[in-house]
């Protein structure tokens, strides 16, 4: 079974973060009370605010998605998704090193209950390392895969991290910067044929920026071959710089099959720590956020024009 694709253009927000919101944004541990939870979810209705705002700026309404978690989000989801933007929500359990589903065997029931355009996943597989959970999570995956094409009118955005085993930074001398030009892009590959050669078939893949446009156009295809034809790719921002994140759409959006980008904390982490720490007001950290989106549309659609 082939995948349906996505071949639109696909600017997202993603603020699905859950982990680094509780330990990294307000430094709370453990179980978190009503009052915690409403905290962590105004923070992230500043965000939202935000890309709305971007909209009404001129950003394009069929072009623009959020990403949001449904712990902290189902309102936002609920309200994206009657204003007819684009939505996207996680499936994966928050920071694991081996992918798990969030609501176990439940996590088709949840997804019927919000509709998202996209059912995203984000997973840890280099295909170099441990055998055994690679198949555990290729085949949790699947089950995901299957479902979504089989009783779902929700797409599969599947976000691939390929992080080094350490005999493979050892032989970059411990430089995750040569890991990520000289090793990383090849492991990508390895790591997309894998994964549809167990059945996994994403409709669009969510990417760690790429440096060369050789390996962009490696990626793309990887991710067409053997008629996926409408399968692309976006890029991810990992909350790198500004100028960094730039950068990276800059390559990746001149290789026909990258379609966006969903970068989330470059856009959104210090205008809303600075409205946690009461620096400035809520109307300034959301104007900074529809800012930083807009901008890296513009960047993004603009290498694209220049590229045609």
């Amino acid at each position: 079974m082939t995948p349906r694709g996505y071949d639109q253009p696909l600017f997202i927000l993603p603020f699905d973060h859950r982990g680094s919101f509780e330990t990294g944004m307000f430094g709370w541990h453990g179980a978190l009370n009503p009052e915690q939870t409403a905290q962590i979810a105004a923070a992230k209705h500043v965000i939202y605010d935000g890309f709305k705002e971007a909209v009404a700026a001129g950003v394009a309404k069929d072009k623009a998605g959020i990403l949001v978690d449904e712990q902290f989000g189902a309102a936002i989801l609920r309200d994206a998704t009657a204003q007819g933007y684009h939505t996207a929500c996680p499936a994966e359990k928050s920071g694991q090193e081996e992918f798990d589903f969030e609501y176990g065997d439940d996590f088709a029931e949840h997804i019927r209950a919000f509709h998202p355009t996209f059912c995203k996943v984000l997973v840890r597989y280099n295909p170099e390392s441990n055998t055994a959970i690679n198949r555990r999570q290729s085949a949790r995956l699947r089950l995901l895969s299957d479902y979504l094409q089989a009783s779902s009118q929700s797409r599969f955005m599947f976000e691939l991290l390929v992080p080094p085993e350490k005999a493979q930074l050892d032989r970059m001398r411990g430089d995750k910067k040569a890991y990520d030009l000289q090793l990383r892009p090849r492991l990508m590959v390895e790591a997309i044929h894998q994964l549809q050669d167990s059945n996994v078939e994403p409709d669009v893949w969510k990417v760690e920026g790429l440096d060369r446009r050789e390996d962009c156009e490696r990626i793309v295809a990887a991710a067409q071959r053997n008629g996926r034809d409408k399968v692309n790719i976006i890029v991810l921002g990992r909350a790198e710089s500004n100028e960094r994140v730039r950068e990276w759409l800059t390559t990746a959006a001149g290789v026909q099959g990258f379609i966006g980008f969903a970068v989330g904390r470059t856009d959104f982490w210090d205008p809303l720590v600075a409205w946690r720490d009461k620096k400035i007001t809520r109307e300034s950290a959301l104007a900074e956020i529809a800012l930083r989106y807009e901008d890296f549309v513009e960047v993004f659609e603009g290498a694209s024009k220049a590229a045609a």
